[in-house]
């Protein structure tokens, strides 16, 4: 079953927002370290929420930077996985990312491949906003996506 089709029929249940988040760490276990939380997935959108804790901040008690790239290549990551042709396969290549402004809050990730075309082969460029509980964006990133056609 792939990622769209779990993620449509789990968050029908109860919680399934939740256990799907959980699953995805089970696969990727390193994007448990942040706790994620995904609000919205379909074909060119993704969306990744996470909560300000003490696990994700760094000495002046915002959230780390690694944090916010860590969230950023999850929603991005996602958002390509289910966007992408059925035979295709992506793999990340880069990722440029620009610290806007302290992040205080509790966030969200929002990878908007609108516009992107999935069916050429070779990198395509995903960008991400990390907004905070206001709506500002506090963190952008772009990834490079490699993405080979099947």
């Amino acid at each position: 079953m792939n990622a769209l089709a779990m993620y449509n029929k789990i968050t029908k249940l109860p919680a399934g927002n939740w256990i799907f988040s959980k699953a995805v760490c089970l696969v990727a276990p390193y994007f448990g370290s942040i706790k994620p939380n995904f609000d919205e997935l379909r074909p060119n959108f993704c969306q990744v929420s996470i909560k300000k804790r003490r696990r994700v901040q760094n000495h002046i008690g915002t959230v780390h930077a690694i944090a916010m790239c860590n969230m950023a290549e999850l929603a991005g990551g996602t958002m390509t996985d289910v966007s992408i042709p059925k035979k295709a396969r992506w793999i990340p290549a880069g990722m440029t990312v620009q610290y806007v402004k302290k992040a205080k809050t509790d966030l969200v990730a929002i990878a908007d491949g609108t516009g992107l075309d999935w069916t050429i082969n070779g990198d395509v460029i995903v960008p991400i906003k990390v907004k905070d509980t206001a709506g500002e964006t506090v963190f952008t990133a772009d990834i490079t996506m490699n993405v080979k056609q099947g």
